[in-house]
């Protein structure tokens, strides 16, 4: 999304949109959050920092917002397809730095199927990239984060709101990557448990998606099962909780949830008797505010 799109968006409703950058090597893990939102009373961007032990979150005037060679830029720092730089200093946090991506990897077509034309809708998802390189180094008070052929995803979100309840997971692992995230989606006065799932898996995107006949039939004790037709997708946290972070309500970030950047979860994914992946990963991403 473009500076001026989002500067004609902001200018007429409460809204937030974010975007998501996580750097994954064998041994760390970085996820930058940068968003920008406007409430009845106000408008400011963020940027958040997770690291495999901490989180960080850094407030800036919404006069800080701009475009500069198709990247996003917030004070000095900025994100786009190619990658990031970070220039923050506070007096509790400090970081700087910048990585490098490679060519992106796209799933075939937007992640809310036909719930993209939906208008009114809480929030919308997208994913910009499974997987891709990642080179470089983001220091973080004093703590190198060195990503040497390391890999890379990005998401976002764009709404008014996050979901009351959902729950979120992304992988990365030698034969590909996946990403599932299962909410609460409501339509007026109506309520559904909605799902968007991709497997990338030897080159062959399995999508799980309400859209196509997806159904979330467990979700409870950090543990997800989703069926569609043949496919099931099985995951489970395994580690902590995570990290508090801050989420949009309204616009505004005042909701806390959690997120563990790296910790182990556990995946299956079948197709039918036949078992397409079974792993146990040390270091996925995981959101479950159930």
């Amino acid at each position: 999304m473009t500076y001026s799109s989002l500067s004609k968006r902001f200018s007429k409703h409460s809204y937030f949109c974010g975007w998501y950058f996580r750097c994954q090597s064998d041994k760390q893990t970085l996820a930058i959050i940068p968003s920008v939102h406007k409430t009845k009373d106000s408008a400011f961007c963020t940027i958040q920092v997770i690291t495999d032990t901490h989180a960080f979150h850094v407030q800036f005037p919404f006069d800080d917002l701009g475009e500069d060679d198709d990247q996003i830029r917030i004070s000095n720092n900025r994100f786009g397809k190619s990658g990031f730089s970070l220039d923050i200093h506070t007096p509790e946090f400090h970081v700087a730095g910048s990585v490098h991506f490679g060519a992106f990897t796209p799933i075939k077509y937007d992640i809310m199927g036909p719930f993209q034309y939906i208008p009114f809708m809480q929030c919308r998802h997208s994913v910009y990239s499974m997987h891709h390189r990642v080179d470089g180094e983001i220091q973080v008070n004093g703590v190198p984060y060195v990503f040497e052929n390391a890999v890379g995803y990005v998401e976002g979100d764009r709404g008014c709101s996050f979901p009351k309840e959902y729950a979120w997971t992304q992988c990365s692992f030698p034969d590909g990557a996946l990403m599932l995230s299962v909410a609460d989606i409501p339509l007026g006065c109506l309520h559904f448990t909605g799902v968007i799932g991709v497997v990338l898996l030897h080159g062959k995107e399995y999508r799980l998606a309400t859209y196509l006949g997806a159904k979330a039939v467990k979700i409870k004790d950090s543990e997800v099962i989703v069926r569609q037709g043949r496919l099931c997708l099985t995951v489970k946290r395994l580690g902590s909780p995570g990290h508090p972070l801050q989420a949009p309500v309204g616009g505004a970030m005042t909701r806390t949830i959690h997120e563990h950047p790296s910790c182990k979860v556990y995946y299956r994914f079948t197709d039918g008797d036949v078992t397409l992946l079974e792993l146990e990963a040390p270091n996925a991403a995981f959101e479950y505010e159930y």
